[in-house]
């Protein structure tokens, strides 16, 4: 009788089991950028919509708990292939966010390809990726990074100057930036010059563009290194002479730092904090509440990202374990989660479709802000994705 009660007992408790359906792991993400040194806002801003976005979501994804581990990859190639490697081996991450400048991203790319782990770009898109090398496990929330000079490109041909100068560091983003520009502009430019990356003084540099006599002038410069460049190009008179055109130079954080020195400025961008939609004036306001600054496009990747992957693990009824289920999920998740810039979706190379505008900043108060000039791009597709293999 004791027996038949146990076997009973075992019955029930496996039907309980089978009732309930498996036990909800909690989602791991590995989270890399760039936190320290001149460049270190770009990371933590990247960091800071994701936390934003997690935090709005109730501390999970999917309904699955989310844990989040955090990595400082220096702006070093080879330390975030190691964080990589680190999160894939030792973290055993389910997700990889983040992933820093892109000669970074390409260090890092043979593990990500290797693993099949999923992995979201929240910055950079060089070429290669989205081309020949592209990843059916591999995703950029940010942009493809031609995408935003392509804008720039075509604003300045419509503009109606014919000798732009074009200026960036010497990196596989700032190769692809002024590539864009040229794919455009449709003719050749005044002169290209590549600096060296993480460079802070451009005093002959700037001498020797103003040798050139050019009508307009286009860079790629970011973070600390953007500042300096426009205080530098502002001290010698030319910010106000000479229309000044950028892409990832202009956001919430050099303007902090720049104020009434960047304005007249020019920029291109898939995004503004003005731009008027429910799911950007919600992130907004509470990037401003919880962080006491307004966010960057930088913290838009984050921030889509964490709504990404809850749309895309919702569909997996929070099962994890497929890392090939969980990229195709993200791919059909991407048309449909709330992002913040509006329409948005992944191309067959896994590269952002979305909207390209040309933003200036103005003087508003005491104060300044940013004001639309145009639609520059809509839906906007990158160059390279005949190149992809991916169907």
């Amino acid at each position: 009788m004791q027996a038949y009660a146990r076997g009973l007992s075992a019955l029930a408790a496996a039907a309980a089991l089978i009732a309930a359906g498996p036990a909800m792991a909690d989602i791991r993400i590995g989270f890399t950028g760039v936190l320290s040194g001149p460049q270190a806002a770009l990371g933590q801003d990247q960091y800071d919509g994701l936390m934003l976005g997690i935090e709005q979501l109730g501390g999970s994804l999917g309904g699955q708990k989310a844990v989040v581990i955090r990595d400082d990859d220096q702006l070093k190639p080879d330390v975030g292939a190691q964080i990589v490697q680190k999160f894939i081996e030792k973290d055993k991450v389910d997700v990889i966010v983040g992933l820093g400048f892109s000669n970074v991203l390409m260090a890092e790319l043979r593990r990500i390809k290797e693993s099949g782990v999923v992995a979201l770009s929240t910055n950079a898109g060089p070429a290669p990726i989205a081309g020949r090398m592209c990843l059916p496990n591999l995703f950029v929330l940010g942009w493809q990074n031609d995408s935003m000079s392509e804008a720039m490109g075509k604003y300045v041909k419509d503009q109606g100057y014919k000798r732009a100068y074009l200026m960036s560091s010497n990196y596989q983003a700032g190769k692809d930036k002024l590539a864009g520009f040229k794919r455009f502009y449709g003719a050749a430019p005044s002169d290209e010059i590549y600096t060296q990356l993480g460079q802070l003084d451009y005093s002959a540099e700037i001498s020797r563009m103003q040798s050139a006599g050019p009508d307009a002038l286009f860079v790629f410069y970011t973070g600390g290194v953007g500042v300096n460049f426009v205080r530098q190009l502002r001290q010698a008179g030319l910010m106000e002479k000479l229309p000044f055109f950028s892409e990832s130079l202009i956001d919430s954080n050099t303007l902090t730092a720049l104020k009434d020195q960047a304005v007249g400025a020019i920029y291109g961008t898939p995004w503004a904090t003005t731009l008027d939609n429910p799911q950007n004036r919600k992130f907004v306001e509470a990037f401003k509440a919880k962080y006491g600054r307004l966010p960057s496009e930088y913290a838009v990747g984050g921030y889509d990202a964490a709504h990404l992957l809850d749309a895309a693990v919702g569909q997996l009824d929070g099962r994890l374990g497929d890392s090939k289920a969980l990229a195709a999920a993200v791919k059909a998740a991407g048309a449909k989660f709330p992002s913040v810039r509006g329409a948005f979706r992944f191309n067959t190379n896994n590269m952002p479709v979305q909207n390209l505008y040309a933003y200036q900043v103005v003087k508003e108060g005491d104060g300044v802000n940013v004001k639309q000039l145009a639609t520059v791009f809509t839906d906007h597709r990158d160059a390279y994705v005949a190149d992809c293999p991916l169907k």
